[in-house]
């Protein structure tokens, strides 16, 4: 969410930066609002004051002697019960005014970093760097992840169809090993690199998901079991980053590092008949997630060590990827700075994102009311929140089946995954 107070200061630099995000924001609704709603607790204080003064008054008089029915006294009470009919009217109002300007907030997506590249799409985002290129098979008629997955019978798309509906996959035998094998690895990596693991729940309610910022926007992209009010996460960063929900943080905790693995669930609106075959864009998926909860001096540093660590685990790989910048226009709501982690796929003849990690400054923490607090300095500030995915489970299946595959139809497994998977191949048949 972003600071009222500095948008009611500077309502044209937040307009600039809001529009290079690609679409056209209007602040003058939110403005007027606060007005009225300041006008009106401006006016509130104003009475309440003069209610307490009248309370005050009517008791020292009383105990100096004065009789409780006279006129001064009744003309006091009579001041006082006409000031709390108009309280008791001016109150809800400016709950009212309250409750709207906080629906107009949470519709405004975070300001983008001066420092990211001004563009309308991912057209425009920029490349940072390449890695792995010497990695890039160079044999041609290669198969896709889901032709060599069917051949080697460890992927069901059919089955899994059946039982659930499209965008759904089953894995079988070495294809569930092979995930399982992932998970552990990317864990074990993390956690080496110092995150702590966290096991969250899987389904959140809705104040968890405004927190981070998928509601109210963007509800139609959640599963949601209407009858409790609880939703289906979309990605580990929800419940993690809310695990500090409401709280004050002493400065000596930050900053902290999580990791979580945790199946995700999104609708995939607005994508139909986009990757329909295969790992890449499925409604459920396998994610290993990274958190951050840190000091906003430290946090675009600490941007830069998530990247690297989700690298890390690519390199360990030998899966070749890229690292670009994302625009203004291709930022996600909340993100202020992101960097994308795009993988190669053989199949695609060319990169598809495997990790997003995100700077939400204190965006996300304002919407979830993260504070900290310095030792020695009075009153609180907000942390700052990032998250990136280190990385998603199944595209690195895709990516590891499409580069790895030899010309016999088996897959080699990647020399990292050999002590978790127990084999160094992966045979049709098994």
């Amino acid at each position: 969410m972003l600071d009222l107070k500095k948008i009611r200061e500077n309502p044209g630099e937040f307009l600039e930066k809001l529009r290079k995000r690609g679409q056209d924001y209007h602040l003058e609704p939110l403005l007027e609002l606060d007005k009225k709603q300041r006008e009106i607790e401006k006016k509130r204080i104003e009475l309440q004051a003069r209610s307490n003064e009248i309370g005050k008054i009517i008791g020292q008089k009383i105990r100096a002697g004065a009789n409780p029915q006279s006129e001064e006294i009744l003309r006091l009470k009579e001041e006082g019960n006409e000031i709390k009919a108009i309280l008791a009217e001016l109150e809800p109002q400016e709950r009212e005014l309250k409750a709207q300007i906080e629906a107009l907030l949470l519709e405004l997506p975070n300001l983008p970093c001066d420092t990211v590249p001004v563009g309308k799409d991912e057209k425009d985002n920029v490349e940072i760097r390449r890695w792995g290129d010497e990695y890039i098979p160079d044999r041609p008629n290669l198969l896709s992840h889901d032709e060599i997955g069917e051949k080697l019978g460890i992927i069901d798309s059919q089955r899994a169809v059946k039982i659930a509906q499209s965008r759904f996959v089953a894995l079988i035998g070495a294809g569930a090993a092979l995930e399982r094998a992932l998970i552990n690895f990317m864990l074990d990596q993390q956690i080496q690199a110092g995150y702590k693991e966290i096991l969250p729940p899987l389904l959140v309610n809705s104040a968890t998901l405004q927190g981070t910022g998928q509601l109210p926007k963007f509800a139609d992209e959640s599963f949601k079991c209407d009858k409790d009010d609880l939703w289906l996460i979309p990605t580990a960063e929800v419940p993690v980053t809310n695990f500090y929900r409401e709280e004050i943080l002493e400065a000596d905790m930050l900053p902290i590092y999580h990791c979580a693995f945790t199946p995700c669930f999104r609708r995939e609106a607005g994508s139909y008949g986009r990757d329909i075959k295969g790992l890449i864009r499925l409604h459920q998926f396998h994610k290993v997630e990274l958190v951050k909860i840190v000091h906003p001096d430290t946090s675009p540093l600490e941007h830069e060590k998530m990247v690297q660590d989700a690298e890390r685990i690519l390199q360990l790989l030998q899966l070749p990827y890229r690292v670009v910048e994302l625009c203004t226009g291709d930022l996600g709501f909340s993100a202020a700075k992101c960097y994308d982690i795009e993988v190669w796929l053989p199949s695609a003849n060319g990169y598809r994102e495997i990790s997003s990690c995100s700077n939400c400054l204190d965006f996300q923490a304002r919407r979830a009311n993260i504070r900290f607090r310095e030792k020695g300095k009075k009153g609180t500030a907000f942390v700052h929140t990032l998250n990136g995915s280190g990385l998603a489970v199944g595209r690195t299946m895709a990516a590891i089946l499409e580069i790895y595959q030899l010309p016999n139809g088996n897959v080699r497994v990647p020399e990292v995954l050999q002590p978790y998977l127990k084999r160094e191949l992966l045979v049709e048949g098994e």
